[in-house]
């Protein structure tokens, strides 16, 4: 069985703080994606670079502080990427690709911070700009091997993934074009929405505001996702949202996969 799990830390020295690497030891997990790291090197190397007998790989940003994504694994990767080849993004620390191929099998798993733009018109324009570059790079690599990515994607796909829908029909993360994107990826591309083929039932969510008591009363919004080619898909067979902690404004989604790297 394969375990892996994905997070956004929101920070990696405040989720520390918080409980997440004892945590991080007992979930046993093959994979951790992890994802805004907030920090450089400097602050991982000797702290965070290995975690919970897993090696780490990650992404900085060049703005100090700012986004950052971490890819941890217990089997040492064939190969790894670090970002996806488009200058912007590359430079805002949103990619690592960890590579297990064998002779029999082409796999890549991914760990994905897409930007979010609820901050300013601004960051909006930039997150349309990820989307419409991102498609065509999970299409060609869709076209040469099999993967799993997992991330904070920013967009609850559909009304059931968010708690307050009808209100947010113009908000970033609930956009139509957004929402279309995400149809497009699954319907086009044919990705699987890993999650939804094991737990179709509401409430089920992974970020809670910090404003008012949106944690409290589970107002929040499904935006963290394993998306997977339909072979490594089939392969899902648990899954859970952990909730019995917090150790950052997101929660860790874990999904189990009948096969070893």
């Amino acid at each position: 069985m394969f375990r892996l799990v994905s997070l956004n830390l929101n920070g990696i020295r405040s989720a520390a703080n918080k409980g997440f690497v004892p945590w991080a030891e007992s979930v046993a997990a093959d994979c951790m994606g992890v994802q805004e790291l907030k920090c450089q090197a400097e602050h991982v190397v000797g702290k965070f670079d290995t975690l919970a007998g897993m090696t780490g790989h990650f992404h900085y940003a060049a703005k100090p502080g700012y986004s950052g994504v971490g890819l941890y694994s217990r089997r040492e990767p064939s190969d790894v990427l670090i970002g996806w080849g488009n200058q912007e993004f590359d430079a805002e620390g949103r990619y690592v690709e960890a590579r297990f191929d064998t002779p029999h099998r082409k796999l890549s798993v991914i760990s994905c911070y897409f930007p979010s733009g609820s901050s300013s018109e601004e960051r909006q324009l930039a997150k349309f700009r990820f989307l419409e570059g991102f498609f065509p790079h999970m299409r060609e690599l869709k076209a040469e091997r099999e993967f799993l990515l997992v991330g904070d994607v920013n967009i609850a796909h559909k009304e059931i993934d968010l708690k307050n829908w009808r209100g947010n029909q113009k908000n970033s993360g609930f956009l139509p074009e957004e929402r279309a994107w995400m149809t497009r990826s699954l319907e086009e591309l044919g990705l699987v929405d890993v999650f939804r083929t094991l737990n179709d039932r509401g409430e089920q969510y992974t970020w809670w505001s910090n404003r008012g008591q949106a944690w409290a009363k589970n107002v929040g919004w499904r935006i963290d996702y394993h998306l997977a080619t339909p072979g490594i898909a089939s392969l899902a067979r648990r899954e859970f949202i952990y909730k019995d902690e917090r150790f950052s404004d997101h929660a860790p989604l874990v999904i189990d996969y009948d096969f070893t790297l």
